[in-house]
């Protein structure tokens, strides 16, 4: 008998070790491993150094050398999102299983992705039906991407407009000091989007604000004419006087001030429908006067507020032949409140 009680020994099928607890003959021991008991002859049975021997290595292997920071090759980050130059924002649908097993889209996750080399400095406003619903204010980066919001599904029907003003965060001459934009989705709209998301296998769908942000606005005079008779005349146009036109209204101010207490001063008496109506006439006549006058260049101030205002002036200013453009964007004296008029 080679082994005794309290030997430590291996047994040689499972390579485990163990202990004899007890001899049960000449070729027969009882071995406790890992808190089990079991008979084992012998000769299934070594001692642990012969394991310990032969794991034991000869040589020892060389380590790899050391790898530092500097020296492991960054790897570029694949673009989140497939979209062109520009500034975008990513809609995300959210779905989740109804009764039938059906997928529906519960809420949508939005992103504003930047594409363009220029770092972005915001104010976002998520208005309802003229009322602000959320306001943010923040930067997204050159080549990033800032998550905005999670917006319910079923609120696409409350007629979201979410509207943003944009800066550089770097300013640059050539640029323009602000720039506004504004998206207003369209519950029918963004399904039909969603259904071809589903059929593509796409996991979002995307909405441009702008391709590049816009350069400066360049107004140019234009050249003073003393007396525009002469000058028919010395080109060789026969020039006869007329008569005297009758004394018309004067030409209206080139800045309107919208502001309801500049209109009336019975204003703590209207509702808001009726401020909001009075306003808009009088803007519409202050513009008919302008045309008339042939007047270029005007300013309409209309405040910030929560925007509804602005967004009809806007709207108005769009359905007239005679305006040749307008902008919206941050003047000195007159903050985020008001539109610049080029008429024709």
């Amino acid at each position: 008998m080679k082994f005794e009680i309290g030997d430590n020994v291996v047994v040689k099928h499972s390579n485990e070790d163990g202990k004899v607890v007890d001899i049960l003959g000449d070729k027969m021991v009882l071995v406790e491993v890992r808190g089990v008991r079991f008979p084992a002859y012998t000769d299934q049975l070594d001692f642990p150094y012969f394991k310990q021997f032969s794991s034991k290595k000869l040589f020892e292997e060389k380590k790899p050398p050391k790898k530092y920071i500097e020296d492991v090759k960054r790897e570029k980050n694949p673009p989140k999102y497939k979209v062109a130059e520009g500034l975008w924002l990513v809609f995300f649908p959210v779905f989740s299983k109804d009764v039938f097993d059906d997928d529906v889209v519960e809420e949508l996750k939005i992103y504003l992705v930047n594409q363009t080399d220029n770092g972005l400095r915001f104010r976002f406003w998520l208005n309802y039906a003229g009322e602000t619903e959320m306001e943010l204010q923040n930067e997204v980066l050159a080549l990033q991407d800032f998550y905005l919001m999670n917006i319910p599904f079923e609120h696409l029907n409350d007629s979201p407009s979410f509207e943003f003003e944009f800066s550089l965060i770097t300013p640059q001459k050539s640029k323009a000091e602000y720039y506004e934009a504004t998206y207003k989705p369209k519950g029918k709209q963004v399904f039909k989007q969603i259904e071809v998301l589903k059929q593509k296998g796409d996991a979002f769908f995307t909405q441009q604000l702008f391709d590049r942000y816009p350069d400066k606005t360049k107004i140019e005079a234009e050249p003073f004419v003393a007396d525009p008779f002469s000058q028919l005349s010395k080109a060789g146009f026969k020039v006869v006087a007329g008569k005297k036109l009758p004394n018309t209204e004067p030409a209206p101010p080139s800045v309107l001030d919208l502001h309801i207490d500049k209109l009336t001063n019975d204003y703590r008496n209207m509702t808001a429908h009726e401020k909001l109506t009075l306003q808009l006439r009088e803007f519409e006549k202050w513009l008919d006067k302008a045309e008339l006058h042939y007047m270029k260049h005007l300013w309409v101030i209309h405040g910030v507020g929560s925007g509804r205002l602005k967004e009809e002036v806007h709207e108005m200013l769009k359905l007239r032949d005679n305006v040749k453009s307008f902008v919206s964007q941050y003047h000195p004296w007159y903050g985020h409140g008001a539109t610049e008029i080029f008429l024709k």
